[in-house]
């Protein structure tokens, strides 16, 4: 018997609701008692007709009104107090039970006890529900409130830098406008991909079947082809109109899309959406969208006009998500830190190339012949990919365990992973191992064995990352494996001879360093999950030219955007740019993100920067650059632009 399951799409990002307007207006303050000793005062004004509920009630799960805070130095002494107290209030939303409940204007008191050094400031968190007999509405809400007489460690002048001048910097050199990936390669790569969902089974069967209802029901040539390439273009289109939310969502923050690609829930959530897709395409059960969805589609579908045949594509679009949609989240995942016009350009590669064998088969009709009979191929092609999507979505797991340093998937273990997923396809595609609708004794054809021998050469390439020996360096794989800092073994191999040891992950401690040794600074913005980033470090700056400049001539400091680490609460600040808008900053990704894209305009990673100790530009920024070359020359301009002034 055959399961069906039900999946929706995951690019569904933007939600469109309407918001209540939050009926509690208030300020915190504190007043000082001594030097370790204060009361965080919230003076609250409740819209007419609502009230708060004071007090938590298990059974209920009503939680009372509360303060929080992330500073484990700022404790509560004793139970919060108000003026006027909570009133007893038979709540009809409750069955008429009585509860207490504050309503009008109040005051909440909370007495706090501060060990070590008093902070400047803290952020406070208010949480609570409020009613008004027909509405039941939770509070959240955070405000940040300054002690007298506390220390201040953080605050926005660790962003900004005075001497940065991006358009005037010391030397010409370098590249003002490079990015992580060219719009082309992206292309590319979504073109690349499109192929791919092209050999699927949800996919290649419709092709001879698209073509010859356009050929059949068309009045004459013309108008077959005219609806041939009509289709083509509206499945191109389609693909390319997905990717405008994140054009919308580009608006917010500058560093929106690096914290997509980044979030380590998001990356589980596809870890778990590319295991479930690989056991599908093993064939032990089928993906299939609502029936509703496509049939909705499908319903609107005719040769009759433009409208029609837009929907024809949009239901082979619907149709073909259960192949597809595992491409496209990887696409998505992997360009979201380049920007939206970056998606876009993958996106536009994927639909062009799925779209043309349809505008071309219905221009040219007889080539369907050439075409190989659907059958067991296809259904090899779909298990082979499910073994690649299942050694994917361990690089998703990779990426969230990364950035958020849960430990789970040192270099070691993935590199084992990986070897044991190598091994098991190969096995498949001699035989041995057999899957859901393989039969023993089938014949394996010679491409498969061709296939299967590939397969066991990678695992064989794969054994020696499972070591710490140089030869675990596999240049080849470099930025899908974590880094090989991230080791069983400690630090081995670490970036690769002793380039490591001369870096800080400390810009301050960078700066004073550059001071004390007249050395200029080279900062690179990297991430936990950047590809790119690993290339450079595991194929470039372990060339010996490079990594002598590095060890030798710089102060290197490796600043990571997209990690999660809290920073500590009393480097936490909340930075205002120039256009008004405010940033909390309390994560050390949230600080070097902010500090990236304020100060050099940009939020793509790897990106190189040197600057004097004073903080004066030494040259352009260069973005990911693979030829050893041409990144020693931008060093030694850099360089250059340095001792010339001094």
């Amino acid at each position: 018997m055959t399961h069906k399951f039900l999946f929706f799409p995951v690019f569904l990002l933007t939600l469109f609701c309407s918001a209540q307007e939050n009926p509690l207006q208030w300020e915190v303050s504190s007043s000082k008692h001594n030097d370790s000793s204060y009361t965080l005062v919230v003076k609250a004004v409740l819209a007419e007709k609502w009230h708060i509920y004071a007090d938590s009630v298990a059974n209920l799960d009503l939680a009372g009104l509360h303060l929080t805070w992330d500073d484990d130095d700022v404790q509560k002494e004793g139970p919060p107090t108000a003026s006027p107290k909570a009133s007893s209030f038979d709540d009809p939303i409750f069955d008429n039970k009585t509860l207490n409940v504050y309503t009008g204007g109040f005051t909440f008191s909370q007495k706090v006890l501060i060990r070590g050094m008093v902070p400047g400031s803290l952020k406070i968190q208010l949480s609570g529900f409020a009613s008004n007999n027909e509405e039941f509405l939770p509070l959240e809400g955070s405000q940040t409130v300054h002690f007298e007489g506390g220390v201040s460690t953080a605050s926005a002048s660790q962003i900004k830098l005075p001497g940065v001048d991006l358009k005037n910097p010391a030397a010409p050199c370098g590249d003002e406008t490079q990015s992580g990936q060219g719009l082309l390669t992206v292309f590319l790569l979504g073109f690349v991909g499109g192929i791919i969902a092209l050999l699927t089974p949800c996919v290649f069967p419709m092709i001879p079947v698209t073509v010859s209802f356009f050929t059949n029901r068309a009045s004459n040539r013309q108008q077959a082809i005219r609806n041939g390439l009509l289709y083509g273009f509206f499945i191109f289109l389609i693909y390319v109109l997905a990717s405008i939310p994140f054009h919308i969502i580009g608006n917010v923050q500058p560093e929106i899309f690096n914290n997509i690609s980044t979030n380590a829930w998001l990356n589980v959530f596809f870890f778990a959406v590319f295991i479930f897709f690989a056991i599908s395409f093993f064939g032990y059960f089928e993906i299939t969208l609502p029936s509703s969805i496509a049939g909705k589609a499908d319903a609107k579908s005719n040769l009759s006009s433009i409208t029609g045949i837009f929907f024809m594509a949009l239901t082979l679009v619907i149709v073909s998500f259960s192949c597809t949609g595992v491409i496209l989240g990887t696409l998505l995942v992997g360009t979201a830190s380049e920007g939206a016009w970056s998606l876009t350009s993958g996106m536009a590669g994927f639909g062009t190339s799925l779209a043309l064998p349809f505008a071309l088969f219905a221009m040219f009709p007889n080539w369907l012949k050439s075409l190989p009979k659907s059958g067991g191929w296809l259904d090899t092609v779909k298990k082979i990919l499910a073994f690649i999507e299942l050694a994917l979505a361990f690089k998703f797991l990779s990426n969230a365990d990364l950035v958020e340093h849960w430990g789970l998937l040192k270099r070691e273990v993935f590199m084992g992973i990986w070897l044991l997923i190598s091994v098991g396809l190969g096995c498949y595609l001699f035989g041995w191992l057999r899957l859901p609708h393989d039969h023993k004794g089938q014949k394996i054809s010679l491409t498969r064995k061709v296939l299967g021998i590939l397969a066991f050469l990678f695992a064989l390439y794969l054994a020696p990352g499972l070591t710490s020996t140089p030869y675990a360096n596999l240049k080849l794989l470099s930025g899908f494996p974590p880094p090989l800092s991230y080791s069983i073994y400690g630090n081995a191999n670490i970036r690769g001879k002793g380039v490591e040891a001369h870096a800080t992950n400390n810009f301050e401690e960078a700066v004073q360093l550059a001071f004390r040794q007249n050395k200029p600074i080279l900062i690179d913005f990297t991430g936990w999950a950047c590809v790119n980033c690993r290339k450079m470090e595991e194929q470039v700056w372990t060339r010996p030219e490079i990594s002598s400049l590095l060890r030798d001539k710089f102060i290197l400091v490796s600043l990571y955007v997209d990690d999660r680490k809290k920073l500590p609460p009393s480097g936490r600040f909340t930075y205002t740019f120039a256009d008004g808008k405010e940033k909390d900053i309390e994560t050390i990704g949230d600080k070097w993100a902010t500090f990236q894209t304020e100060n050099f305009g940009k939020s793509t990673q790897p990106l190189y920067v040197i600057i004097s100790p004073s903080g004066e530009l030494m040259t352009h920024p260069l973005g990911y650059t693979p030829n050893a070359k041409e990144y020693e020359d931008w060093l030694n301009c850099g360089l250059q632009a340095y001792s010339a002034n001094q």
